[in-house]
C-alpha cells in the first residue's frame, strides 16, 4: 500500500486551480491532469467500474463482500483547488515532531508559520505538520479528501476479511467555484447518501451550510469635462461607492461568525463612465438570505429613484441554499457520522459551514451528503496547513462509516 503521506504530496504536485471565467468543464485543463492520474489508481489499486466521463467526473465502485443487502454507500471529493492563490508547482514542508514555534516558510524571506496569528498550531504540538513553503496554498482543500477515501479504498481491498456493502466514490472538478455538481450524474452514481470529504479541522462534521447568491451589478454613469461638470456628470464610482455604503457594515465577513450571514464585496472596478460591483451574500437561515437579497434590491431602487434614471442594473442569482433542509430529514447518516467520529476517538465539532461543499447541492439533487474532516486549516492561502495525524483519523472514519453501516 502507498503510504498516506506519499499520496497526498503526489496531489499536491499536480497543480488542479480552477478558474471562474471558464465555461468549460471542467475549467482548466489541469484538472484533466489528476483526473487521469486518480482513474489509473483507482484501476490499480483494484476499484471497479471506474469511469472518467467527457466532463472529468471520476466514480469508482468498491463492490459489497457481504451477501446482506445494506445501503451503497458514496464518498465524494473535489480535485480543484482555489483561485485565491497559486496552487501550481507545490513545494510541501514536513515538520517532524512540531516543536510549537514559528514555522519558516522557507520559499518566501521572513515569512512563518507563526502560533502568535495561528494558536491553533499550538494544538499540534509534538505532531507531524505538512505546511506549504509560502509561495503557493497546500491543496489540503481538497486533496486531503481524495487522499482518505483512496487510502481506504485500498486498505479495504488489501484487507477482504472487513466486510462491507457496496461503496461508490466520487472526484469532482469546478467546486472551487461553484460548479462542482453541476454535472454530477446522482442516478448513475447510485449511492443511497453519501459524505463529501471536505471539511476542516479534526473532528469536525457539517450537515449545515449557507445559502448562497451572487450578485452583480452594473452602473452607468455620464462623464464630461470636470470644468463643466455641474448638473451634468454622473460619476459611476461614486455612485458605486453610494450604493455600497447603504449595505449595512456590520453585516460584512470580517465582522461575522457561526451562523451570521453576510455581504461580501468581493471586486470594484470602473471609471467614471462606467462602474462595476461584484458581491457574494450568504445566510444560514433562508428567511434572512432571502431578506439580504431584497436589502440590495431595495438600495439600487433607491439610487435610480434619487437619479431619476435607471443608471444601475443589478442582477442575483442563486447558487446553493442549506443542505440542513435535507440532511435533517434523513438522520440516520447524520448518527451513523457521528459514531464513526466517536469510534475513533475523536469528540466531534458540530459546526456550520461557512460556505459551501458539492454536498449542499447534491443533496437538493437527491443524493443527502453531509461534510466530514480532512483536518486541514487556513485553506486557500500561503499559511495553508494540514496535521498528518488528522489526515489520518479522516481516513479512519471513512473506514469506521463503512465498517458500522455492515
Amino acid at each position: 500500500m502507498k503510504d498516506l503521506l506519499t499520496r497526498f504530496l503526489d496531489y499536491t504536485k499536480i497543480g488542479t486551480r480552477s478558474n471562474e471565467n471558464s465555461e468549460t468543464c471542467p475549467s482548466t485543463e489541469e484538472q484533466w491532469q489528476l483526473a487521469n492520474y486518480l482513474k489509473k489508481e483507482c484501476e490499480d489499486i483494484g476499484l471497479t467500474d471506474v469511469k472518467l466521463d467527457k466532463n472529468a467526473y471520476l466514480t469508482a465502485t468498491l463492490a459489497s463482500n457481504i451477501e446482506k443487502t445494506v445501503p451503497t454507500i458514496g464518498f465524494l471529493a473535489h480535485m480543484d483547488t482555489a483561485q485565491d492563490a497559486s496552487g501550481d508547482n507545490v513545494k510541501a514542508q514536513i515538520i517532524e515532531n512540531y516543536d510549537g514555534k514559528a514555522i519558516k516558510l522557507k520559499g518566501k524571506e521572513n515569512l512563518f508559520l507563526d502560533p502568535k496569528n495561528f494558536p491553533e498550531l499550538l494544538r499540534y504540538k509534538g505532531q507531524k505538520l505538512i505546511t506549504t513553503d509560502g509561495t503557493t496554498l497546500l491543496g489540503a482543500d481538497d486533496k486531503a479528501g481524495i487522499a482518505a477515501i483512496v487510502a481506504a479504498m485500498e486498505y479495504l481491498i488489501k484487507n477482504p476479511q472487513i466486510k462491507h456493502g457496496k461503496i461508490r466514490i466520487g472526484f469532482t472538478p469546478d467546486e472551487e467555484i461553484g460548479r462542482g455538481a453541476d454535472l454530477f450524474d446522482v442516478k448513475n452514481f447510485g449511492a443511497d447518501f453519501a459524505y463529501t470529504v471536505d471539511g476542516g479541522e479534526i473532528g469536525e462534521f457539517e450537515t449545515e451550510n449557507f445559502n448562497a447568491a451572487r450578485a452583480d451589478i452594473d452602473i452607468e454613469g455620464i462623464n464630461v469635462h470636470p470644468g463643466t461638470a455641474k448638473n451634468q456628470m454622473r460619476n459611476a464610482l461614486n455612485i458605486a461607492m453610494e450604493l455600497h455604503q447603504m449595505l449595512p457594515v456590520s453585516e460584512r465577513p470580517e465582522y461575522t461568525e457561526n451562523h451570521e450571514g453576510f455581504y461580501h464585496l468581493i471586486s470594484m472596478s470602473g471609471a467614471v463612465d462606467k462602474a462595476e460591483l461584484h458581491y457574494i451574500i450568504r445566510d444560514h437561515d433562508r428567511a434572512k438570505f432571502e431578506n439580504k437579497k431584497d436589502t440590495l434590491q431595495k438600495a439600487v431602487a433607491f439610487i435610480n429613484d434619487k437619479y431619476q434614471k435607471e443608471y444601475v442594473t443589478l442582477t442575483i442569482k442563486d447558487q446553493y441554499y442549506n443542505m440542513k433542509e435535507i440532511i435533517d430529514t434523513v438522520p440516520h447518516i447524520i448518527d451513523l457520522a457521528v459514531n464513526a467520529i466517536k469510534a475513533c476517538d475523536i469528540t466531534p465539532l458540530r459546526v456550520p459551514v461557512r460556505g459551501g461543499t458539492d454536498g449542499s447541492r447534491l443533496s437538493y439533487m437527491g443524493l443527502p451528503c453531509p461534510n466530514i474532516f480532512t483536518g486541514g486549516h487556513n485553506y486557500h492561502g500561503i499559511y495553508e496547513y494540514l496535521p498528518y495525524e488528522s489526515l489520518e483519523k479522516s481516513r479512519d472514519v471513512v473506514l469506521k462509516i463503512i465498517e458500522l453501516a455492515v
